[in-house]
């Protein structure tokens, strides 16, 4: 069956130069065992397809991969966004039919964000955007980032959140114990809290067309939502929210199966979204693309919703 993965990340050459050159070493190397091959990986084209072709991937969603652009002043931000989104094109008109890519944007600078989305998209062929989470510690909930959104929707194009550590005030707690801020827990519980903040915002009624795509088989939210609901509920915000968080996170959202390869976990994501509202995805280098693709073969579901899962939501939601 055919197989698109929509959360992959890479580096470009100069990319990585440019951050071992400019960032403390720690931020490009060895930080956690493997770290050194990923980075590798990162770059590796001629692996990566070689890894596609072994395990049954037809095709992959390319994300620039940490720390991405978001941390940054807004002058190498901007330089950044535009200098990886021209070589992902690049890249992806040398491999036809194999990559898509999502642009990355200067979101510090929410005008250069949407200049450089509309360019990404209309001038690139770009499949949409990528937001590592909060914005030196600042969420998308803010108004002043909201015309992001408004030029997504109108573009048509979704955003992906993907995780970083927590921001600076929430991240103390992790610090004790190596790694809990990162994939362990932090990522999770960042996206998660982002994803209902920007719920709660009310930026969905603004603009109810807009999609908005998570990893991590939903941050653990599927799990959460009748809690949240309940207790939404007794809030004042009701009153001035169209619907319930479930409904709009059931509307507005797609979730991806990348480095969750637990069934237990899916169970609970399809029994709450159906099959229409998840994808597949691997989260390379950082997992197997066979351990990815040997899940998504052997969960309990029909043909027609694995292909949904395995390809058809994809080519929908990215119009591929």
């Amino acid at each position: 069956m055919k197989k698109i993965a929509v959360e992959e990340h890479f580096w470009t050459d100069d990319f990585r130069d440019y951050l071992r050159s400019n960032w403390s070493q720690t931020q490009v190397s060895a930080s956690s065992p493997g770290q050194d091959e990923i980075n590798k990986l990162l770059v590796d084209f001629d692996q990566r397809i070689k890894g596609m072709n072994s395990s049954g991937i037809e095709g992959q969603i390319l994300t620039l991969g940490f720390p991405g652009v978001e941390g940054w002043d807004v002058v190498e931000s901007i330089k950044w966004s535009k200098k990886t989104n021209d070589d992902l094109a690049t890249l992806i008109q040398s491999h036809p039919g194999r990559f898509y890519g999502l642009a990355a944007i200067p979101v510090q600078d929410p005008k250069a964000a949407v200049q450089e989305m509309e360019r990404a998209v209309k001038k690139l062929g770009l499949k949409g955007v990528q937001i590592n989470s909060h914005v030196r510690g600042e969420y998308l909930d803010d108004r002043k980032y909201w015309s992001i959104f408004e030029q997504a929707e109108r573009l048509e194009i979704p955003i992906y959140i993907h995780p970083r550590t927590p921001s600076p005030d929430m991240e103390k707690p992790y610090k004790a114990y190596p790694g809990l801020s990162a994939a362990m827990l932090g990522f999770g519980a960042e996206v998660h809290l982002h994803v209902l903040r920007l719920i709660l915002s009310g930026l969905f009624d603004e603009f109810p067309k807009l999609k908005v795509v998570i990893g991590h088989m939903g941050e653990a939210l599927p799990y959460w939502l009748w809690r949240i609901d309940n207790h939404f509920d007794r809030t004042e915000l009701p009153k001035r929210l169209g619907r319930e968080p479930s409904q709009y996170f059931k509307d507005n959202f797609m979730i991806t199966t990348s480095g969750m390869f637990w069934q237990p976990a899916f169970l609970c994501a399809y029994l709450t979204l159906g099959a229409d509202n998840i994808m597949f995805a691997v989260d390379y280098p950082h997992e197997s693309n066979e351990v990815g693709v040997k899940f998504i073969e052997e969960i309990p579901v029909s043909d027609k919703d694995r292909e949904k899962i395995c390809h058809i939501n994809a080519e929908n939601t990215f119009k591929l």
